[in-house]
């Protein structure tokens, strides 16, 4: 063998290896993806056995399949607009000169050079101006504006010279413009046409960040639906990505497999004799009888409900509501419930104090206290609240709401120490409590929780400090506490992945919420949840009514269904968190939680508080936690 074709011959292994990487790299994800869909573990953190459960229950979650069809609408309809318009931005660009051409076209990639965030960001800010009401039509122009300069620009480079030659051959043969069009332009610029449709359908489909900008009134694509669920990806989750992944690889295979089976024909001279429409027409009236029948159907079951036709409005945060409880709550009373998502209670808070209506906010308490104050709910009509003899006591008539006036309980829990009992002794907590974040033999292998509140909370009760003082003094102590945890002991600051984390015993130790602690401790038996002796947080979120709501009887309705035994035990039950039920927690602990301490937040500790809502001392804090997590920065960084 000559060293050419050695050479030849090297190069040649090389570029299979690189593009064996390339794929494996690309594809090897998905596969896992598509492996972990028939897992038969609820959060897919290790493989339990096979089940096709998740696909079953994909169809049966409503708010799921609701995004679904919401992005594929979406999807369908920007694609469609964006390749009308592309189309006829890129031949009026490339066939005619007129003033403002040079600009137009160099304009055309800002949107594409430009951050999505930023032009998130410039949307909001002119529906806003202009007063449109947030939903569909928003994300629709949202995707639109950046889905149609990316179909121009595709579009405009398959136009080429020879294209305008035919064109002008077909109209000398008498054909007219509309004609040329249809029968000579579009198909030879046909594939580019169809580059776009799948480049922008792709891109408005994936969106993320436009759409979660613009979006309101209950309306959430797929992509918003799975950025909610922060704590964990629901495995249906996976069952649709597969059924998505199968349905465009088909899509694929037809598409280019076709072109093959045309040529095939044409070659072969075959004469397709055209088929007959009446099998057509009959399943399309079959369908239609069907999907009347239906509508029919439906509209009887639910005609002689009380609340038929009414749309409860509420506002939960993400991964926070038992599987069936909406459907539940809908059967029985014949409403339609829009379930919004948030992050955190600001952004709620922010929401509501700019108008937006909701019929149900599910706070937390200091949050509540606030929206007291600045009187953006309203006091319940206890005659209509029948639900509170099934409250636990230790949960009702809290600081921030002593009567109960405003609010029923939600769920409720504590803040804790959440531990790998192979590597932490209790012998350390029980001494040394939330001052074991100081302790050198941990160094480098310990969580902070990204949360100003719930670290100042430890750091005050490690000093023996209430947690809701307002002494500058104490805070500034705090901070110097907390700004020696991360110069000294090297923590990783995280948020909700320390339940996946601490599930996994990647660290021997970190602050976490008792809900999730129960789930972490669900998973190994080796993780333990320590409440420290000097009093921690014990936090409660409650049903409040907003001033907004326009449904004010189905209100009531829903935090009496979600307070009772059936709806209070899914809920618990799939969250994890303690419910305020008291015969559920009982049940409960006795069985799905049974030997988890982290699920019982009762104890008699008099330096357990609530969290009041002060301003000013939310501004200290935040000020401070942002100077720790700079040094936490440095620190890692050195």
């Amino acid at each position: 063998m000559s060293k050419i074709a050695k050479k030849r011959k090297r190069l040649n292994i090389i570029s299979n290896v690189y593009a064996f990487l390339v794929y494996a790299l690309l594809y090897i994800p998905v596969a896992v993806m598509m492996v972990f869909s028939f897992n038969d573990q609820k959060y897919n953190y290790y493989w339990n056995g096979f089940t096709t459960q998740w696909y079953t229950k994909l169809f049966t979650n409503s708010t799921l399949v609701d995004s679904l069809i919401y992005s594929l609408i979406i999807a369908v309809l920007s694609t469609l607009i964006s390749v009308f318009i592309g189309t006829i931005g890129a031949l009026g660009l490339k066939r005619y000169e007129f003033k403002m051409k040079k600009f137009i076209d160099n304009m055309l990639y800002i949107p594409i050079i430009v951050p999505d965030i930023v032009l998130a960001v410039a949307l909001l800010i002119i529906f806003l101006k202009v007063g449109v009401s947030m939903g569909i039509g928003t994300i629709l122009i949202g995707h639109c504006t950046f889905c149609i300069p990316y179909a121009i620009v595709t579009i405009k480079g398959r136009i080429s010279g020879d294209n305008e030659t035919l064109e002008e051959a077909s109209m000398d043969l008498g054909a007219n413009r509309v004609q040329t069009l249809l029968r000579v332009t579009l198909p030879n610029i046909f594939p580019g046409v169809m580059s776009a449709a799948f480049l922008s359908f792709t891109m408005s489909f994936d969106d993320f960040i436009i759409s979660y900008f613009v979006t309101g009134k209950g309306i959430k694509n797929l992509s918003i639906m799975v950025y909610t669920m922060s704590k964990r990806v629901n495995p249906s989750i996976n069952a649709i990505s597969t059924l998505i992944v199968i349905f465009i690889t088909i899509v694929l295979i037809i598409v280019n497999v076709m072109p093959m089976i045309k040529e095939k024909r044409k070659t072969k001279a075959v004469e397709i004799q055209p088929k007959s429409k009446a099998p057509r027409i009959i399943a399309g009236v079959v369908a239609t009888c069907v999907c009347i029948g239906l509508v029919f159907v439906q509209k009887s079951t639910i005609s002689n409900k009380k609340y038929a036709g009414q749309t409860l409005h509420v506002y939960n945060a993400g991964e926070y509501t038992g599987e069936n409880l909406i459907s539940n709550f809908e059967k029985k009373t014949g409403c339609k419930v829009v379930m919004d998502l948030f992050d955190s209670n600001e952004q709620m808070y922010i929401k509501v104090a700019n108008g937006e209506a909701y019929d149900i906010l599910i706070p937390s308490d200091y949050m509540i206290e606030r929206l007291k104050q600045e009187k953006l709910i309203q006091p319940l009509d206890q005659d209509k609240i029948t639900c509170l003899d099934d409250i636990n006591d230790a949960v009702k008539n809290l600081s921030y709401d002593p009567n109960n006036e405003y609010s029923v309980p939600y769920f409720w829990g504590s803040v804790g120490i959440v531990y790998d009992k192979t590597k932490v002794s209790e012998k350390d907590l029980k001494e040394q409590g939330f001052n074991i974040f100081l302790n050198q033999k941990y160094k480098g292998d310990i969580y902070l929780y990204d949360s100003e509140r719930d670290s100042f909370m430890m750091a005050l009760k490690a000093l023996g400090y209430s947690m809701n003082t307002d002494n500058e003094k104490e805070l500034e102590e705090a901070y110097n506490w907390l700004l020696g945890c991360v110069n000294t002991m090297s923590p990783e600051i995280v948020t909700d992945e320390i339940i996946d984390n601490m599930a996994q015993a990647r660290k021997a130790f970190g602050l976490i919420y008792s809900g999730d602690a129960a789930y972490a401790m669900s998973e190994n038996e080796n993780v333990g949840y320590y409440m420290p002796n000097k009093g921690t947080n014990i936090w409660c979120d409650a049903m409040v009514i907003p001033q907004s709501s326009k449904h004010v009887d189905l209100a009531h309705e829903f935090i009496n269904y979600v307070s009772s035994y059936e709806a209070a035990y899914d809920n618990s039950s799939y969250v994890g968190y303690t419910s305020p039920n008291t015969e559920v927690m009982n049940d409960l602990q006795q069985n799905d939680f049974k030997g988890i301490n982290a699920y019982n937040p009762i104890r008699n500790n008099k330096y357990d508080e609530v969290f009041n809502y002060n301003a000013e001392t939310r501004k200290i804090m935040a000020n401070y936690w942002s100077k720790v997590k700079i040094a936490a920065s440095n620190a890692n960084n050195q």
